[in-house]
């Protein structure tokens, strides 16, 4: 969150074409290798643009069998302007390598890579997407941890409680992009603004029109755009390759 597209409302991927690599660390040496790279924490994670995001990236390095490897060098890059520290390490024992992510100076999807190698030197690489939400974005991020995500998030937290194991009609994520983006702009802002029935969907999603500014209403369609998996694209958009 594929170079930079922005339009006010609407995110796009950030990563092809302007790739920052750090420089190899020539003090680490490998001691070991695996065959794949799996994510252990760490992704999709939301942060402002140039800031460090909340908790680090952690990613770990398996065998052909799945198992940890320790000793495995793991080099971290990403688009222009996002900085990795450290941009490189050695597996640890649970053959885990991590790393605190500042996001780039722009809002967006922003897919960072990590690479390692076999044993025959070819290396295999990981992707991992990360979300960078300017002030209108964030703005609809609070509304949501306020408004929304009692019903929306499946999962409670020490913050919130949520109720959607109580609804009758569970209502879908806002990152359930295979149905939310097929929505547009306006048929979101409906039913926000009216509630369900406004497009003949469940009454149990109740209107915030007298609740919510009409800012707000958009700051929460930004974000709902923003965390689409996948990437929202409205039509007439292209995108480079």
């Amino acid at each position: 969150m594929k170079r930079i597209l922005w339009i006010p409302g609407m995110v796009a991927l950030l990563g092809v074409g302007c790739a920052h690599r750090a420089a190899p660390t020539l003090a680490l040496h490998a001691t070991a290798a695996g065959s794949a790279l799996v994510e252990s924490s760490g992704g999709k994670q939301l942060g402002m643009p140039g800031t460090m995001l909340p908790q680090p990236l952690v990613v770990q390095v398996n065998d052909a069998s799945g198992n940890a490897v320790t000793g495995a060098l793991v080099e971290f890059s990403g688009p222009e302007g996002v900085r990795f520290d450290p941009a490189a390490g050695l597996s640890d024992s649970n053959g885990q390598v991590s790393t605190n992510v500042t996001m780039g100076g722009i809002g967006g999807r922003y897919e960072l890579t990590a690479a390692s190698s076999d044993k025959s030197g070819k290396q295999f690489f990981l992707k991992v997407t990360e979300l960078s939400a300017p002030y209108q974005q964030q703005v609809g991020y609070e509304v949501n941890e306020k408004y929304c995500a009692h019903c929306h998030n499946s999962e409670s937290s020490a913050e919130r409680v949520s109720n959607y194991d109580n609804l009758a009609v569970k209502p879908h994520s806002f990152a359930d992009g295979n149905v939310l983006n097929k929505f547009s702009d306006s048929d979101l802002n409906a039913i926000i603004t009216h509630g369900g029935p406004a497009l003949n969907r469940s009454a149990l999603m109740p209107p915030y029109g007298w609740t919510l500014s009409k800012a707000k209403t958009q700051a929460v369609i930004a974000y709902i755009r923003l965390v689409s998996d996948p990437p929202y694209q409205p039509a007439g958009v292209t995108y480079a390759k």
